[in-house]
């Protein structure tokens, strides 16, 4: 008998997560020079890393001999969101946020909610547990609360939301959302995943930290990937009860941030010119897409990201078609959405070259 037989049947069944396709693979798949390729699939920010957290990484690279100590970061977190340092919990990258959630709350005989067309790793993570995924059908290709709080059973210990969501861009009003976290039973923990928060207008955006002294329940994840252009680091964490925090701690890896990631996301978190740049530059960005797609005949779904999701005729072979003119976008039928695609807001020259391939494309 094959010792894979003897694998867990709830790891059996997993769909591995599918990355966007790296400029490198597409240079070797189709002979292209790397220079000519344009890559809008993973929602990196195109001005790169911030100027202050590539400084600092290079000058941490004198300490790879060392162990990392996540204090420095951890107390500028700390400081940034008004919560004490034993509530802030460190990951590489907020997914590992998530599968730690996963695994302090999930295990078979209980379940979890997300909603249909949200982002990848919920039900990656709820499976890799044994418990059971429940999604709910999705409302204008977001988040039904009214379904999702519905659908909560005596088994379920989490629920999972994105806000912005991946990979639709849907955003959840405020007032809506606080309104229906305070509605979920006590005793079942809600995820926010914020990864896309810093693109939201700041006149609109709400500090979320501060339902955390009202529902102990809730645990807000935020990454270093997006806005901060950490992606290839990978950075992110948590913000929770002291109590959840702890539990999340106790199966987390030891020393799982690198020092690298640790001194560029302290610095990042000061490089506030680089913040403002990136997000001015994805608000013009979305315009000058939004407007291409439009232009093209395309519909799309209104995006409170740093990307759009379009609909296109044969989206398969549209994708395959922008591979060949060295522009990578995600395909998402993965997603159960065969006839979209997603295309992250670049550069405006970026832009304009996504644009023109999209439109022999079509």
């Amino acid at each position: 008998m094959a010792p894979q037989t003897q694998s867990l049947p709830y790891i059996r069944a997993i769909s591995p997560y599918q990355p966007g396709k790296p400029i490198t693979q597409l240079a070797r798949e189709l002979g292209l020079a790397v220079e000519q390729i344009v890559k809008l699939a993973s929602n990196e920010n195109p001005l790169g890393m911030s100027p202050k957290a590539q400084a600092a990484a290079i000058e941490a690279m004198s300490t790879l001999s060392r162990y990392p100590d996540d204090f420095a970061l951890k107390q500028a977190l700390a400081e940034r969101s008004g919560l004490g340092m034993e509530r802030i919990v460190l990951g590489n990258g907020s997914n590992d946020v998530l599968d730690l959630i996963a695994r302090v709350f999930l295990a078979p005989g209980r379940s979890a909610i997300f909603a249909q067309y949200a982002f990848a790793v919920y039900p990656l993570a709820t499976l890799s547990t044994g418990a059971e995924p429940i999604a709910v059908p999705a409302s204008d290709y977001g988040h039904d609360l009214d379904a999702m709080r519905a659908a909560i059973r005596p088994d379920t210990r989490l629920i999972w939301i994105a806000n912005p969501n991946n990979p639709t861009g849907t955003f959840l009003p405020y007032p809506q959302l606080k309104a229906f976290l305070q509605s979920v039973p006590a005793d079942v923990v809600v995820v926010l995943d914020e990864a896309y928060n810093e693109y939201l207008p700041p006149a609109e955006r709400v500090d979320t930290t501060a339902w955390l002294a009202e529902m102990p329940n809730l645990v807000i994840t935020r990454t270093f990937s997006k806005i901060y252009g950490l992606a290839g680091l990978r950075i992110g964490y948590g913000l929770s009860s002291a109590e959840i925090a702890d539990l999340m701690n106790r199966v987390r890896q030891p020393f799982n941030c690198n020092n690298l990631a640790l001194a560029a996301g302290t610095a990042a978190l000061d490089d506030h010119e680089f913040v403002a740049r990136s997000y001015a530059l994805n608000r013009a960005g979305m315009e000058q897409v939004v407007a291409g797609i439009k232009r093209l005949g395309c519909s799309h779904i209104p995006s409170h990201g740093n990307f759009v999701t379009f609909r296109a005729p044969e989206a398969a072979k549209v994708n395959q078609s922008l591979l060949r003119n060295g522009v990578i976008v995600r395909p998402i039928a993965a997603y159960g959405m065969p006839d979209w695609l997603r295309v992250t807001i670049g550069t405006e020259s970026e832009n304009k070259r996504f644009l023109a391939a999209l439109e022999v494309s079509l």
